[in-house]
């Protein structure tokens, strides 16, 4: 963040004094570089220890205009760092706007640091009216269903404990949002005695390897298998955990799937990769799986849906499966996504990129491991456009652009929309794509870009984020803060002026019914009148430039906006798109 703000008044204490120093020194303590916050009147003791105690340093604050993105910026920030950020929600009315957010976080399995606040507790110290609605006996249940833990912590030394246990469990896989809600009153209670801050002994667990057993039994598997099939889902953004992953498919000379909802993990361009990571299986991925011997799931997510597209009975898919994955430890039953449950003969409860590791040690090690042809990762050529001046943009189009320019510009894709084709812009690396909102939020696109952007700031790379242009109605006012704080992301809207993907929900339904199917459009179009998204982002300090409805317009404004974007401020532009989709959704009933 490059902005020069007013600075901060230097009065601060040497001590810590009040409750609420308390959390903020913790926030520090364990690690917090940036907290997300919309003001209210249940954390002003928090918000004044952020600033005149620890002088809006480490933690630094990121106004923003709405909840939902106080959330998406810290989702954001996790899914390009896999280090959690501060989110600050007032009492109950904040949490609840930020809920869906924090949904979100939590299927993507990303790690957060949430504070709210309630009362004060003690019903003598509540202002008449106000305070009594913004408290709750047990606000954390509102949430608790899908986070990994909360804790309403009522005295100083409880303080203390509760942020080491938060940041100790929030990062320790499988890694989801954690909550804290602190007693107004505690925290705008003078300390009767000095609270000291703990010492560096309270690290969160290294992620758990394979018991010896499973990764022999899962090497010999690999190396009799004559078909073998490596299915890459949830990974890390180290790059040596990505050269493992690629080396293991080498060795083996296994084909690999990976998956457009989840984060980058296997370069697509490679030979062994064998089909665009998409929403949902191919024909040819189809194929594929019923032509293998043996299947690998490396935390792959919904395995037994990925399976449901090839039979519906999977219980009969013939290759021996294996599946490594850690997230069992977090399933509950108040949320589904926990998915169906996959036939599996070989489960290992373990990291994945732990387990690629252990595999690579012991089947280096074996001097009859089999010889394999090794696959190669060169760059396949950008399909040439073939569309004519005049033409309408298809969805496909906007990759196809962003491609061509890839090879000059290092591209960050912080999000794209749910019809994202796949097939041209490749995946090379652990940061050229960030992967899904976890949990088909709407609203979340324009805050994941903005944390994606703060956390990759300092990096060489562009963050570019493509999306819908409902996702970005919803979710606009996340430009405000990248204007603010010079956050520089480029933000494109494929937009279809239609709340696409419903259309297709009721063609289907209509179909089914035998009813007319040109009335899919009631109810869902947003054109009458068009919104000029680009003035939207305009008068949030965010330059911008559209609609773009032409192929060259298009690809001039992209570089225009890539330029401005290393200028180190964000840039906005509104591409009208024909309505559809270059991956048509699986719809329900087919």
């Amino acid at each position: 963040m490059k902005r020069n703000e007013v600075p901060v008044v230097a009065n601060a204490p040497a001590e810590i004094e009040w409750g609420s120093d308390i959390p903020a020194a913790m926030l520090r303590h364990v690690g917090i570089d940036y907290v997300a916050l919309n003001p209210g009147a249940s954390y002003r003791g928090l918000h004044d220890s952020l600033v005149n105690y620890l002088g809006n340093e480490a933690p630094k604050m990121l106004l923003c205009l709405h909840e939902d993105h106080v959330v998406s910026i810290a989702h954001g920030y996790a899914k390009a760092t896999d280090r959690a950020m501060g989110a600050v929600l007032h009492s109950n009315v904040g949490l609840m706007h930020g809920l869906m957010g924090i949904f979100n976080a939590y299927c993507d399995r990303m790690p957060m640091m949430i504070v709210g606040a309630t009362g004060p507790v003690a019903s003598d110290l509540r202002r008449p009216w106000i305070d009594w609605i913004h408290t709750a006996k047990d606000q954390g249940a509102l949430l608790r269903d899908y986070i990994k833990w909360d804790d309403e912590p009522r005295s100083p030394e409880a303080l203390v404990e509760a942020f080491l246990r938060g940041s100790q469990l929030t990062h320790t896989e499988p890694r989801a949002p954690v909550y804290i809600c602190l007693d107004a009153g505690l925290q705008e209670q003078k300390l009767e005695k000095p609270v000291e801050l703990p010492r560096e002994r309270y690290a969160s667990a290294p992620p758990p390897s394979a018991d010896s057993a499973s990764i022999e039994r899962l090497a010999d598997l690999l190396m009799s298998a004559k078909a073998p099939l490596l299915l890459f889902g949830r990974g890390s953004r180290r790059q040596d955990d990505w050269d493992r992953r690629v080396r293991l498919a080498e060795l083996v000379n296994a084909q690999v799937m990976t998956s457009i909802r989840e984060r980058a993990v296997f370069p697509t361009d490679h030979s062994l990769h064998a089909v665009t990571p998409s929403n949902w299986v191919t024909p040819k991925g189809k194929e594929i799986v019923r032509g293998a011997d043996l299947i690998v799931s490396l935390d792959w997510v919904d395995l037994n849906g990925f399976f449901q597209q090839v039979m519906r009975k999977t219980d009969r898919i013939e290759a021996t499966i294996a599946h490594v994955s850690l997230d069992s430890h977090i399933h509950r039953g108040w949320s589904m996504d926990y998915f169906g449950l996959a036939p599996v003969d070989l489960p290992i409860l373990a990291n994945a990129d732990r387990v690629v590791a252990q595999l690579l040690e012991f089947l280096e090690a074996r001097s009859e491991a089999k010889a394999a042809t090794k696959g190669t990762a060169e760059p396949k050529p950008i399909p040439d456009y073939t569309g004519r001046p005049g033409e309408e943009i298809a969805p496909r189009d906007v990759e196809i652009a962003l491609a061509k320019l890839r090879e000059d510009y290092p591209l960050t894709l912080a999000h794209v929309t749910i019809g994202w084709a796949g097939d041209v812009f490749a995946f090379r690396g652990p940061l050229d794509f960030l992967g899904h909102d976890g949990g088909a939020g709407l609203a979340a696109g324009p805050g994941l870009t903005v944390g994606a952007a703060l956390a990759l700031q300092d990096q060489d790379r562009i963050v570019v984020s493509v999306l819908g242009d409902g996702d970005f109605m919803q979710g606009c006012s996340a430009l405000w803060t990248a204007a603010h704080y010079d956050i520089p992301a480029l933000f494109i809207v494929s937009n279809n002026r239609s709340n696409f993907n419903d259309e297709l929900h009721q063609e289907a339904v209509a179909k089914i019914r035998r009813r007319p199917v040109e009335n899919r459009w009631i109810g869902q179009r947003i054109d009458d009148p068009v919104v000029d998204l680009a003035a939207i982002a305009r008068a949030q300090g965010v330059a911008a430039e559209g609609p773009v409805s032409d192929h060259a317009g298009m690809e001039a404004a992209i570089l225009r906006g890539i330029k401005h974007v290393q200028s180190g401020k964000p840039y906005f532009i509104d591409v009208h798109v024909a309505a559809g989709y270059a991956s048509t959704p699986l719809s329900r009933g087919e």
